[in-house]
């Protein structure tokens, strides 16, 4: 388990994705998340959070919502990651409806563009759901994607 405060690299992998998913953390803060086709050798195995992964793709509803996150993004970024934290389990938003969200105008194309770059460098896919964005882009990859969306009936 990771103690308070703590930080490191852990990982697993998951039947459910078909990856390892290997999270992060500085300060007790999940810093970063990402799904590598192998565990790293310098990540260790047993994290709560890796446990509710588990469980979450088994199917659990888990929003993840409690989870301390630290974006380390620019602030216009964070407004629209913050933004999609807020799509609940099992629901889905087109990037016009995210940018809404992030309280910028659907009708803008900077404002557009900044949303999708904001997807497209997204450091912490599962606990700021993308898989939940119709339309991406994304970086979750195509087949976690797929099966985070299945997990999630969408």
């Amino acid at each position: 388990m990771n103690p308070t405060g703590a930080s490191g690299v852990f990982a697993r992998e998951f039947d459910g994705l078909g990856r390892a998913v290997e999270v992060g953390f500085a300060g007790g803060r999940v810093i970063s998340v990402s799904f590598p086709a192998e565990i790293p050798a310098d990540a260790r195995p047993d994290h709560e959070l890796l446990d509710r992964i588990g469980a979450y793709v088994r199917g659990e509803r888990d929003e993840f919502a409690e989870v301390a996150v630290g974006l380390t993004v620019p602030t216009d970024r964070r407004d629209v990651l913050e933004a999609l934290r807020t799509v609940p389990y099992g629901e889905e938003v087109s990037v016009s409806r995210l940018t809404r969200l992030a309280a910028l105008d659907a009708d803008d194309p900077d404002d557009l563009r900044l949303v999708r770059t904001a997807l497209d460098e997204n450091p912490i896919p599962i606990l700021l759901p993308d898989h939940r964005v119709q339309g991406g882009p994304y970086t979750t990859p195509g087949e976690v994607r797929d099966a985070l969306r299945r997990v999630e009936g969408l």
